[in-house]
This record gives structure tokens, C-alpha cells and sequence, in this order.
């Protein structure tokens, strides 16, 4: 088996940090409503507005960084970052933490590009996929663990002590790039060309590549917003019970994330068609049977098997179709977000109009969406390994490591 370098775990705790930062908000909602003198509602405005400006405003920010070659350019973004989390920690008015927010959203989703453009680069195409999924364990980690730590330090430190912890993690993650990231060239001689960059986003084959993409994560998270005002009224657990399920739920995203990293380079398609088939069902069934404790949390964990964990997939597609560069992966990431956007919004629409098993059923609905954007693959015969496959240039890890040994 061909070992991943060690840069592409160093790129997950970048990640692992970013995601961190992006759920911390959710988790201190009451304390962040009395320290800044507003209300809860108001405060569920500042994780629209990360996620907003995660979708809106990464590919510009990438945009400023394509002429800086990987390392650099995850510098910059860090630094970015930083700003955005110091104001945070320091914030005394909702409108300077609506600023704070914001900032962080942008830096980090072209964090997220960056980092998978430079994991490509890195890594032998064969094992592309599995890296991909290594360096995306950082995000289902942030989910698993970020998220419950940012939380437990806010309620018995306070919620500025959350986002200081959250600057020191990023720091880590700065320091552990500088030593372990490799300093790599452009990942093509028109890296920079903002034209040509610009020109691969005008295949109408990437966009309905990309929208499979949307289609998965707005499935998911129509359900997944929802799940503990769901496993509490209809399904009847008590509310201290909801934590461990949600770390259940992360760990099932660990393990089918790693899954669908191993088999995402040969079996791209295929992956998503029984991700998205396996996602139908299981929300399908949720929703028929949430108010049962046992089949109730089956589905929820099998949610967390073949949801987000299709991140590997669907980069490796992406990439195939456009390139493995920045800004296709930075635009990719906010059409992510986007779907995350459109199942927790017009879920929580459903809500109000039909009740909590909705945005299950509308979950169920965005995935067969999903299935129906990959027909037009699923006809298609695989084509045989291309040429760059058998006669691969080096990396620069690799010859770096050619270098050490000479």
C-alpha cells in the first residue's frame, strides 16, 4: 500500500481547525446572546452569515492568492483567519462579531481549496481519493471533537475562552505547515492565468458535476439541522441524551468518510450512486419510523455513513471533469455550501408547514435530484488508465524524499 505524506494530515489539522471555528457559534448560542446584549435568534444569524460568506466570498479570496504558490497561500489564509477569530475573541458588539464571522467564512473556505489543490499535488493519482478523504477526516473531526471542545470550554471558561482556543489550535496548525508541508511549485504552468482558470468553470459538464455535489450535502443536511428537535419530540429521547447520538453521528462520518476515501479514485460514480441510493433510504426511513428509539437512531448513524462522507468522491469527480487547481475546488466547496444552506433553510420551511419529519422526506427528495444529475455518467464505459497514470511525473514529495535518499 502507497503511504500518504505526512503533509496531507498536517493540511487536516488545518481543516480540523477552520471547522472548529465554523461550528463553535452553535454551541455557545446562549452565552454569545448575554455577552453581547442580543438575542438568540440574532445570534443564529452569525452561522448563516459564516455560511453565507463561505459560499459567496472564498472563490473571490482565492482569487487574490492563485499568483502565490500552495505554502504561501495557506499563509495568507491563516493570517486571514486569525484576524477574523481575534476580532471574535475580542468583540464587544454583535456587529463586530457579524464582521469576525464573516472573515473567518471567507478565509476558510479558501483554506478548503487551497489545501485540497495542494493534497492533489502531492499525492499519486492512483491514491488521490484516499488522500483527499485523509485530508477531509479534518472536517468530520471538527464535527466529531471541534465542536464539543469549543462548546466545553465556552461553558466553563466563558465564550471568549472558546475562540482563544480556537486561535491557539490554528497557531498549531500554522507551525505544523511551516515544518511539514513541502514548499511546491504551481500546480501548472497557467496556475496564475486568471483567464484560463476561469474559462475550465464554463463546462457545462462541471456545473452538473458540481450540482450532484449541492444535491448530496442539501439532502443531509435538511436532515441533519433537525435532528435533535426530531430525536426529542417525535422520537422521545430526553435532551441530555441527544449529545451522545450527535457523537455517535460524527464517528459514523469518520468511518464511512475513510470508507468512501478508499474507493473513491476506481469507483467514483458508482460510489455516489450508492451513496445517494443508501441516503434515499435511510432518510425515507427516518422519516417513516422516528418515532421509534432503535430504527430512529439506525438511520441517523446510516445518515452518517453515506452523507457527507461522499466529500472524497465528489472532489475526485470535480477534479477529473475541471482540474485539481484552487479555484475549481474553492467554487466546488461553496456549491457545498450552498446545499448546506438549502437543506437547513427550506427544511426549516417544511417545518413550519408540515411538521418535523419534513425535512426528512425533502431530504429523501434532493437525493434521488441527486441520482437523476448522474445519469448521464452512468451509460458511459470506464475509460481505460490513462497515460499519466503508467508514466507519472514525480511529485515534489517524491523527489524531495529522491533527494534526502541521494
Amino acid at each position: 500500500m502507497i503511504t500518504l505524506p505526512r503533509a496531507v494530515y498536517v493540511l487536516a489539522l488545518g481543516i480540523f481547525a477552520m471547522v472548529t471555528s465554523e461550528f463553535v457559534v452553535a454551541g455557545l448560542m446562549p452565552q454569545l446572546a448575554e455577552g453581547l446584549g442580543t438575542t438568540i435568534p440574532r445570534i443564529g444569524y452569525l452561522i448563516t452569515a459564516y455560511a453565507v460568506a463561505m459560499a459567496a466570498g472564498g472563490p473571490f479570496l482565492t482569487v487574490g492568492v492563485m499568483r502565490l504558490r500552495p505554502k504561501p497561500a495557506l499563509f495568507v489564509l491563516f493570517a486571514v483567519f486569525l484576524v477574523g477569530n481575534f476580532l471574535a475573541a475580542l468583540a464587544t458588539t454583535y456587529e463586530v462579531m457579524m464582521a469576525a464571522r464573516v472573515i473567518t467564512g471567507v478565509a476558510s473556505q479558501a483554506f478548503f481549496g487551497v489545501a485540497v489543490s495542494a493534497c492533489s499535488q502531492m499525492t499519486r493519482e492512483e491514491v488521490r481519493g484516499r488522500a483527499i478523504g485523509t485530508v477531509m477526516n479534518g472536517l468530520m473531526l471538527g464535527t466529531l471533537l471541534g465542536l464539543p471542545m469549543a462548546t466545553f470550554i465556552g461553558d466553563y471558561l466563558g465564550w471568549r475562552a472558546a475562540f482563544w482556543a480556537i486561535t491557539v489550535l490554528t497557531l498549531i496548525a500554522a507551525a505544523a505547515t511551516a515544518l511539514g508541508v513541502p514548499h511546491l511549485e504551481h500546480a501548472g504552468d497557467d496556475s496564475g492565468d486568471f483567464r484560463r482558470e476561469v474559462r475550465v468553470l464554463k463546462n457545462p459538464k462541471l456545473w452538473l458535476v458540481i450540482s450532484t455535489s449541492t444535491l448530496i450535502i442539501g439532502a443531509t443536511f435538511s436532515a441533519f439541522s433537525y435532528f435533535n428537535p426530531i430525536l426529542t419530540t417525535v422520537t422521545g429521547f430526553s435532551e441530555g441524551t441527544i449529545p451522545v447520538l450527535l457523537v455517535a453521528y460524527g464517528a459514523a462520518t469518520v468511518v464511512g468518510n475513510n470508507i468512501v476515501g478508499r474507493l473513491a479514485d476506481r469507483y467514483t460514480v458508482s460510489v455516489q450512486v450508492a451513496g445517494l441510493v443508501l441516503n434515499a433510504l435511510f432518510l425515507t426511513g427516518f422519516a417513516l419510523l422516528a418515532g421509534f428509539n432503535i430504527p430512529a437512531v439506525a438511520f441517523m448513524l446510516g445518515i452518517g455513513l453515506v452523507g457527507v462522507t461522499m466529500n472524497p468522491a465528489m472532489t475526485a469527480r470535480v477534479q477529473r471533469t475541471g482540474n485539481a487547481k484552487p479555484l475549481v475546488n474553492t467554487v466546488h466547496a461553496s456549491f457545498i455550501t450552498l446545499g448546506i444552506i438549502i437543506g437547513s433553510s427550506v427544511g426549516g420551511i417544511f417545518v413550519g408547514h408540515f411538521g418535523l419529519r419534513a425535512p426528512l422526506w425533502l431530504g429523501a427528495a434532493l437525493a434521488v435530484l441527486g441520482l437523476v444529475t448522474l445519469l448521464p455518467e452512468l451509460g458511459q464505459r470506464r475509460e481505460p488508465p490513462s497515460r499519466a497514470t503508467t508514466e507519472r511525473t514525480p511529485t515534489p514529495v517524491e523527489l524531495i524524499s529522491a533527494k534526502d535518499e541521494s
